[in-house]
């Protein structure tokens, strides 16, 4: 069980990211003593998307195609409408949702995040909130949605909106010093 301040946590976004939901995490994560990488879709810095109109830019430390899951303790996905709408036709983005969640290590996606585990298929028969005009997509996917500030399901973290952003991240804290859960099905 790793604490807090052994933790590397990966997060991962493209352009379009609801600025505080990459903020938010990054900032408290590397607060609370984590080191925190981001990746991006070319290891590009990205633009946020902040008051109807763009933010200012996240520093990028990698590619999304040249990290591992190996190498992090969990996976923090911000939302935003065009974030998580990129990532999800990225293969490698994809697999990487995948590799986490057969590791057993905690992802945690908040917002509209939760369209990158649809597409990584990690969904089906867990519990899980989202922001709520995604959340037919999400019980499409076999989810048990929950409308809900965070919901946990066995190291899957999810929640709707910048609103839920300190029990998210304090849920991301609590779940990256539990350890690896059950891997799940990917």
């Amino acid at each position: 069980m790793p604490k807090i301040t052994d933790a590397k946590i990966l997060i991962i976004s493209a352009d379009g990211f609801e600025q505080s939901e990459l903020e938010v995490p990054r900032d408290e994560l590397k607060k609370a003593g984590a080191a925190v990488t981001l990746a991006t879709p070319d290891g590009n810095n990205v633009k946020g998307w902040k008051d109807k109109n763009w933010g200012p830019e996240a520093q990028a430390h990698a590619a999304i195609g040249d990290v591992s899951a190996a190498d992090f303790d969990a996976l923090v996905i911000p939302g935003g409408q065009m974030n998580p709408d990129i990532l999800r036709t990225i293969p490698a983005a994809i697999s990487l949702v995948k590799d986490f969640a057969a590791a057993g290590k905690p992802i945690a996606a908040i917002c509209h995040a939760p369209w990158l585990l649809i597409e990584a298929g990690i969904l089906e028969g867990r519990k899980a909130t989202s922001y709520g005009s995604i959340r037919t997509d999400v019980m499409n996917a076999g989810a048990n949605w929950e409308d809900s500030e965070v919901v946990v399901d066995n190291g899957l973290i999810t929640s709707r909106s910048p609103e839920d952003l300190p029990a998210f991240v304090a849920k991301i804290i609590e779940e990256v010093e539990e350890g690896r859960h059950h891997a799940a099905a990917a």
